[in-house]
């Protein structure tokens, strides 16, 4: 008799567990659709080098480990509060002014972690370096982005374009793009390439060098394929053969050597370090430098560091100096 009063019972019991647990289970989806639904609303999913990652449609507290990503969206309209520099070395002077306000959470390579945290970012960008060293900790902090950027690089405008994508301002890169080829448009009519005018017979073809020295790493050129080389061929002015190619560096450059760097124009690099400073000033002293046929007709031009940068303010100073040294001066 206890045997057939438990059959019942035990149905009853396994009946109203199943029950129960099928209503958990559909509370449980319902709250996990919610919640889906909630992070589809507050955040986009963007695709990067490290995978997926759902970020704000408008964030407000960017740090941006990575200058030329730091400056573009600057340009596209954020206002990051952090970057990766060192205190003492402060943004190069042309986007001084133009980048404000902007806090140092360490030099590139070695950002503080806990600083990066007390500021409690929205969303963080870095580059490809950081996806083995820092991303897991990173993106335990804030939405983490990492830019796609080997060596050598992506051309300016498809670094340009990659970080629009993923912050949705692809119109507005776009009107940047279009604004730097009307440049282009410009310089061209100004110098008389593409078109049979006395100009075009007085400064076409002309060959322009771009070269820099430092203390570490001596001499070197810069090639067609780097952002400077670019913006050159794009106008159409032509290279020396040694810089000429698919070359993003022409290093190794000795003083024996250094007639590679030679040219109807040759735009040069400085740097803000004394050591540099004086490995330039030593250059400058040696016969074979003052033998270059372009430092014997003065056409020498010393540029900052934009002519080695990547983002749109940097190609914005070159056409800048261009404009300067090729058009307006005598």
């Amino acid at each position: 008799m206890k045997i057939s009063l438990c059959r019942p019972i035990c149905f009853w019991l396994v009946g109203l567990l199943a029950v129960t647990l099928i209503a958990a289970c559909n509370t449980v989806n319902k709250t996990s659709a919610t919640n889906h639904k909630l992070q589809d609303a507050n955040c986009r999913v963007v695709q990067h080098t490290m995978g997926e990652t759902c970020i704000p449609h408008h964030p407000q507290r960017m740090v941006v480990l990575h200058e030329e990503a730091l400056a573009n969206s600057v340009k596209l309209g954020f206002r990051p509060i952090a970057s990766v520099y060192e205190p003492n070395t402060p943004l190069p002077k042309y986007l001084q002014g133009k980048v404000t306000k902007v806090e140092s959470v360490g030099g590139y390579g070695s950002p503080n972690l806990e600083k990066i945290l007390y500021l409690k970012p929205d969303l963080i960008l870095a580059d490809s370096y950081y996806s083995e060293n820092f991303y897991e900790q990173l993106s335990q902090i804030a939405p983490t982005v990492v830019l796609n950027i080997p060596f050598p690089p992506p051309t300016w405008k498809e670094q340009l374009e990659a970080l629009a994508q993923i912050l949705g301002k692809e119109n507005v890169a776009q009107q940047l793009i279009d604004d730097y080829w009307q440049r282009i448009k410009q310089l061209k009519q100004a110098l008389g390439i593409g078109a049979a005018s006395p100009k075009e017979n007085r400064r076409h073809p002309m060959q322009v060098s771009v070269a820099s020295a430092g203390s570490e790493y001596g001499i070197w050129a810069y090639g067609e394929r780097h952002f400077s080389g670019t913006i050159l061929s794009d106008i159409g002015l032509q290279r020396p053969r040694a810089q000429q190619g698919d070359l993003f560096y022409v290093e190794g450059i000795s003083e024996e050597t250094i007639s590679s760097i030679d040219g109807d124009v040759l735009f040069f690099l400085t740097w803000d370090q004394e050591d540099d400073k004086k490995a330039l000033e030593k250059l400058k002293q040696e016969p074979l430098w003052q033998q270059l046929n372009v430092v014997q007709r003065n056409q020498v031009y010393f540029v900052g560091k934009h002519w080695h940068d990547a983002n749109i303010f940097a190609i914005n100073a070159i056409l800048d100096d261009l404009e300067k040294y090729l058009v307006n001066s005598p």
